[in-house]
């Protein structure tokens, strides 16, 4: 099983395939959907495995998944399959921009989630990352599995923190608006203390991080116990590219977040039947200091 920092090194790599090309803040707009794309795919096939010991052969199991799309955790049709990604050798671009849409159409829940960039999208009659790229990016990514077995799902997040905080240590004034430094959101999500059965909120989401944090908090606390009554997590942000990257966030984790898009101090979209705002147990944020609302 991969290792924090293996998973980090791995992942950095990815990034450095595509240095050059465009500008390093928007590393992250490419490399974070083909990442958590890879993570799908790898855990479809897991899922495929295990369905398969019990219905006789892959063949069989493949069969019934494509009848009850509801027996793996998100179904990916045969195109967007890393199996099919990784052996195209022509027209990447178009491939992997299909891959994406396809599983937003199959999966409601990812609708505007992965299939946020066109990775055949070009400026000024030019391709703003090639083919070549793209292929350099997709085999690197196809030297570790990201599956049930390979990674834990904590760790394959924090894997993918440590991508958002590299991006945003190359993005300047822009980095708060996507990340909270892991140091702070952790100190703050001990401050809160989580209590079984809380409602968490983030009015200024951004990546997810602060969620996430009392997440992990909570669950270290309680150790996983079954029995107790889990949180239940909100959050809204206004950035299209960040609020997708903080809805993959929490899907990595494999935790249930009410998220939304908007903004939250003009449109704010939780509310109560009467009209007025939504209370919670919890209301963790870091917003933007510099903001004029």
């Amino acid at each position: 099983m991969l290792d924090i920092k293996t998973l980090e090194s791995w992942l950095w790599e990815c990034a450095c395939k595509i240095r050059g090309e465009i500008d390093a803040p928007k590393y992250k707009d490419y490399i974070l959907p083909l990442i958590f794309l890879k993570r799908l795919s790898d855990v479809f096939d897991d899922e495929v495995s295990k369905l398969a010991e019990d219905y006789g052969g892959k063949k069989e199991a493949e069969e019934i998944v494509e009848e009850d799309h509801k027996l793996v955790w998100f179904y990916l049709p045969k195109e967007a399959r890393w199996s099919n990604v990784i052996k195209q050798g022509t027209r990447i671009g178009e491939v992997l921009t299909d891959a994406v849409r396809s599983v937003a159409r199959e999966n409601a829940k990812l609708q505007g989630v992965i299939d946020i960039v066109d990775f055949n999208a070009t400026t000024s009659g030019q391709r703003i990352i090639s083919d070549d790229k793209l292929r350099l990016l997709i085999d690197t990514l196809n030297k570790h599995r990201l599956g049930l077995k390979d990674v834990e799902p904590d760790i394959l997040g924090r894997a993918y923190e440590y991508l958002l905080r590299k991006f945003a240590e190359g993005s300047g004034q822009s980095a708060g608006e996507f990340y909270t430094p892991r140091e702070v959101a952790v100190l703050m999500a001990d401050i809160v203390g989580p209590k079984e059965g809380e409602t968490v909120y983030d009015p200024c989401l951004g990546s997810g991080g602060l969620i996430i944090k009392t997440y992990l908090n909570f669950k270290e606390k309680y150790h996983g116990d079954v029995k107790v009554k889990p949180l239940r997590f909100f959050g809204q942000e206004f950035l299209h590219t960040t609020f997708a990257m903080a809805k993959m966030n929490a899907f990595i984790h494999r935790m249930e977040a009410d998220i939304s898009l908007g903004d939250t101090m003009n449109r704010p979209a939780f509310t109560t039947d009467a009209g007025g705002l939504r209370k919670f147990s919890i209301v963790i944020a870091n917003p933007m200091w510099n903001q004029d609302f």
